[in-house]
């Protein structure tokens, strides 16, 4: 089983592949796309749930994903044509660090997907190349909401305080204009439905050949939640427009 199959069935109870409930994924897009007819680009889109819903939400919107995986590529076309959307969603299989567009978009979202970028600055960088004028990023990634230990440090990677983290971003030419701060229900509840889900599969499916991989690593990652990371790391979410002066 591939790490690509393991975050299917991972996220099976929770699509937004972020430490979100569905109300916090709401009022971010409502604040992401105030009009309701902006054009969309999501930099690592996976399903493209966060376009699904947007495009669900504002039916003028217009949205194009971009992500390496055929595979979730494909469930993000098959959920759009369920839904209706189908016709105001392109999506693209490529690196999205190599995507480019004739056309500037309104809106760009990029969540949890920094890593593809080399990190959170590099990612909005990258986001800015494809804004247009006035235009909005939506961001989420990670930060220290305590003391990390070198193992949480060498698992998660190299954050800094949700202070330090917005100083740098502002720093960058970005002005927030909205945010979020994922709350521990949050963040256990993403946690709870990932290694859940995951090991449910696995004890459903005791004849698959993947079963006692899929429940390892369910209770490995649990644990690692658990011991490592729980009480030190944080989830943030900004609405970013571009400071006056700063291009």
């Amino acid at each position: 089983m591939n790490r690509e199959q393991i975050s299917r069935i991972a996220h099976t109870e929770h699509p937004i592949k972020s430490p979100l409930a569905d109300d916090s994924v709401r009022r971010l897009l409502e604040r992401g796309l105030p009009r309701g007819d902006e054009r969309v680009l999501d930099l690592g889109c996976g399903t493209g749930e966060w376009l699904l819903r947007a495009l669900a939400m504002r039916p003028e919107a217009r949205a194009e994903g971009v992500d390496v995986s055929e595979e979730a590529l494909a469930e993000a076309a098959a959920r759009a044509s369920d839904l209706g959307v189908r016709d105001r969603l392109v999506l693209h299989h490529r690196k999205a660090e190599e995507f480019v567009s004739e056309e500037p978009f309104d809106v760009v979202l990029s969540f949890g997907a920094a890593h593809a970028f080399g990190g959170l600055l590099p990612t909005l960088a990258a986001a800015r190349r494809h804004l247009a004028p006035g235009g909005r990023v939506l961001v989420g990634d990670g930060f220290w909401d305590g003391t990390p230990s070198p193992e949480a440090v060498e698992m998660l990677g190299d954050f800094t305080d949700l202070a330090t983290t917005v100083e740098r971003v502002v720093a960058e030419g970005w002005t927030p204009v909205d945010g979020h701060v994922s709350t521990r229900r949050e963040l256990d509840g993403y946690e709870w439905a990932c290694w859940g889900s995951l090991a449910a599969w696995a004890l459903d499916h005791p004849d698959d050949p993947d079963s006692a991989q899929a429940l390892r690593t369910a209770t490995t990652r649990r644990t690692e939640w658990l011991r490592v990371y729980r009480d030190c790391f944080g989830f943030f979410s900004l609405v970013l427009r571009r400071t006056p002066g700063s291009d």
